[in-house]
């Protein structure tokens, strides 16, 4: 039986742990006796040490994000120089032995890194040679910041060609072991939605993060607005009570919502998605072809989505000057803009190469296993 593991770094939900689920589910559907498990290193080092450092970070990007913005552009993403900075590992040598220890007792036959972390410090315990286990990486935004490894990674799954030919020309990584797969998203997302411009319904999302201020976006909405918005509240208790206090009745407030079935019918009902610019709620949106306004970000990863992306024409940031119905309209309620943007979209799914799960079959020999014919 072989095992795949899979790294990402903190406990909290995000997109790492999105994609490490996402690829997992259709592993295990796919394939018998491949043993599949995840690990968020944090925890598995130190419980207390993960829900310190979680939320010293959530603080920090809150509360001082000009200043987080700043020591990301200087040792995660620089603008010019893209070199490693091992500032933490040589720091603190105490973080590879953890690894090493890690990767010692659960004995992978493959390690899959959802988190640049992670990936850095594997990558330099293969370049030492202390282990051998092949490395994957897959990347959960549309960059490769200078934090992931790259000379001890045997597979680069990347979200476009973009960003290979950057792991090509700038880190010489070799053709042969990158793959432009796209940002894994669940099977449930996988399928085309049709565009109908009869469907009025904006679905907004990021609410769960308390960004963007949802509340104050919504409140120019007109009560005879000719959309209706569903609001993605997650568990952000407070929003949810605030919009149902409004009693509006072109709003429609949702507490968090766990059933991916659920979550794609609302998909496949909305005209759009305003949302936050993290890469997988904007792969989900790309892969139903959803047009996609963005109302706010996290500083650092998620402002370099928003620049790759609106360069592309895939999605358009909401300027906070404007109402936000006006923004909409000019784009969903013209034909010429409305179909520029799915023609695009269209063309980025299209340049997709490989499915996640064929890569990791063809490069690791899981055919052997195989059970069903279904991809991610």
């Amino acid at each position: 039986m072989k095992k795949i593991l899979f790294l990402p770094l903190f406990k909290r939900a995000s997109g790492h742990h999105q994609v490490a689920d996402a690829v997992m589910e259709i592993i295990v559907a796919n394939y018998k006796q491949i043993s599949v498990k995840k690990i968020d290193c944090l925890s598995y080092w130190s419980k207390p040490l993960e829900q310190l450092i979680s939320s010293l970070y959530m603080k920090w990007i809150s509360m001082f994000p000009k200043q987080f913005e700043k020591f990301y552009h200087e040792h995660v993403y620089k603008v010019e120089n893209h070199t490693c900075d091992d500032f933490v590992v040589k720091s603190w040598p105490i973080i590879e032995y953890n690894m090493k220890r890690l990767v010692e007792s659960e004995k992978p036959d493959v390690i899959v890194c959802t988190h640049s972390f992670p990936s850095r410090v594997i990558s330099g315990l293969k370049e030492k040679g202390i282990i051998d286990t092949p490395l994957v990486n897959i990347y959960t935004d549309f960059l490769v910041s200078d934090v992931w490894g790259k000379n001890g990674v045997d597979i680069h799954c990347v979200p476009d060609k973009e960003t290979k030919n950057f792991l090509q020309s700038i880190h010489d990584v070799p053709a042969r072991n990158i793959y432009v797969t796209g940002i894994p998203v669940h099977a449930a997302f996988t399928n085309k939605r049709i565009d109908l411009k009869s469907e009025k319904m904006i679905l907004i999302a990021g609410g769960n993060a308390g960004l963007g201020n949802v509340k104050q976006m919504l409140s120019s909405v007109p009560y005879d607005s000719i959309y209706q918005y569903v609001v993605l509240c997650g568990n952000n208790k407070k929003l949810f009570q605030e919009l149902v206090k409004l009693n509006h009745p072109s709003i429609t407030p949702l507490p968090y919502i766990a059933c991916r079935k659920r979550m794609n019918c609302l998909y496949e009902q909305a005209s759009a998605v305003v949302t936050k610019a993290g890469g997988v709620t904007i792969s989900e949106a790309l892969r139903k072809r959803l047009p996609i306004f963005i109302h706010s970000s996290l500083p650092g990863q998620e402002q370099v989505n928003i620049q790759t992306l609106k360069r592309k024409g895939l999605l358009m940031p909401l300027n906070k000057a404007q109402l936000l119905e006006d923004q909409l309209v000019e784009v969903l309620e013209n034909d010429v803009q409305r179909n520029r943007l799915l023609r695009r979209m269209d063309e980025y799914i299209e340049s997709i190469e490989y499915s996640v799960s064929d890569v990791l079959a063809n490069q690791f020999h899981l055919y052997e296993y195989e059970t069903t014919k279904s991809r991610l």
